[in-house]
């Protein structure tokens, strides 16, 4: 007799199979959900979600800089996916809405999931930023001025200033510069970005800066240089409508003009702080800047039938226009008081009655 083949009930042949294929489904189908950034994009000037804004992930290379993974737009309650997981090293996710761009740095191992991000509505009109602080820094080394200026804008309200026509800021460049200057800006906890630049006015040297001003604080730093001929006058212009103005000259740098207020030294660098009142200035500087080991070559005769000289051995501060325009902000915000208590048998009546402002007022 032929053994019959064991049957298994019509019900119950893929039953098993099925249910192991719909596990896999769900696997697979779950597992760009569990790798995805996801978040919301919340408008802080109208305090609710934001339709539409694009949220765009990056990567941060050392080589080939900004690289774009992926984007995604946020739905009618500002939710937003990215179904991609950062790899490696440091990402960004860079929000645009409005006309303004907004960034968030995603540093490794940080959480992707449940993020906010932040926007506002832009405008064209500055509303209520202000130039608060404006810093000029002045180094005279080599035949030249290396010129620092820093610019502090406040934004207390709830609206972007982005201006792409006319730009945000507008400066003037002294005569001699050629129109060359960098410019750096930096958002309100964001990182020092190049910032374009375009001439306004050919005859009148006037320059303009396309960067938003965010609420919060943002910064501008300028970066050029002119002929220096020691003791010329040295002249520039203030386009801004600055709280606080000052100008600032490295120890063993001398400094003489109108309308200066003689605000004293920064006590670690003892670089020289003045007061500016108005939007012009024109300044006389001797000295300068000792020259380092890679300036130490020049042409021996070059200053043969020049006036002595400043001999003393100064610090080289060339290249630390960042240390001494930070110092400088942090004796500024603190109105003087570490100054004066650093040096109060040098500080004159006359020093010690001003204001905390740059301007010398009460």
């Amino acid at each position: 007799m032929k053994s019959q083949p064991c049957r298994r009930p019509p019900g119950l042949r893929f039953g098993p199979y099925r249910e192991v294929r719909k596990a896999l489904a769900a696997l697979i189908l779950s597992l760009p959900l569990h790798a995805a950034i996801t978040g919301e994009v919340v408008n802080q000037s109208t305090g609710k979600p934001q339709q539409g804004a694009t949220v765009a992930l990056y990567k941060l290379g050392m080589q080939n800089g900004l690289e774009l993974i992926d984007q995604a737009k946020s739905d009618p309650q500002g939710h937003f996916t990215i179904n991609q997981e950062p790899q490696g090293g440091p990402h960004l996710l860079r929000t645009a809405f409005d006309g303004v761009t907004y960034n968030h740095m995603l540093p490794p191992g940080s959480p992707t999931t449940g993020l906010t991000l932040e926007v506002f509505n832009s405008s064209k009109q500055p509303g209520e930023a202000k130039v608060t602080k404006h810093m000029i820094l002045l180094e005279p080394s080599g035949g030249q001025v290396q010129v620092n200026e820093t610019y502090l804008f406040s934004n207390p309200g709830k609206t972007a200033w982005n201006d792409p026509d006319n730009g945000t800021l507008r400066f003037f460049l002294p005569e001699g510069t050629g129109g060359k200057v960098q410019v750096n800006a930096t958002a309100p906890g964001g990182m020092p970005l190049g910032t374009p630049v375009k001439r306004v006015s050919r005859n009148e040297n006037i320059f303009a800066s396309d960067f938003a001003v965010k609420p919060g604080e943002t910064r501008f730093d300028l970066t050029y240089s002119v002929p220096y001929t020691e003791g010329a006058d040295y002249a520039g212009r203030i386009l801004t409508k600055d709280e606080n103005t000052y100008l600032i000259v490295p120890d063993g740098i001398t400094l003489a003009g109108d309308n200066l207020n003689d605000l004293g030294t920064e006590p670690r660098t003892k670089a020289h702080i003045f007061g500016l009142s108005g939007n012009k200035y024109s300044v006389k500087l001797t000295g300068q800047v000792a020259a380092g080991p890679a300036d130490a070559g020049g042409d021996a005769g070059a200053d043969s039938d020049a006036s002595p000289r400043i001999e003393q051995i100064m610090p080289r501060v060339y290249g630390q226009a960042k240390l001494i325009i930070g110092l400088s902000l942090g004796i500024l915000a603190l109105g003087f008081a570490l100054l004066y208590r650093a040096q109060p048998s040098q500080s004159s009546p006359a020093v010690a009655a001003k204001g905390s402002d740059g301007r010398g007022r009460r």
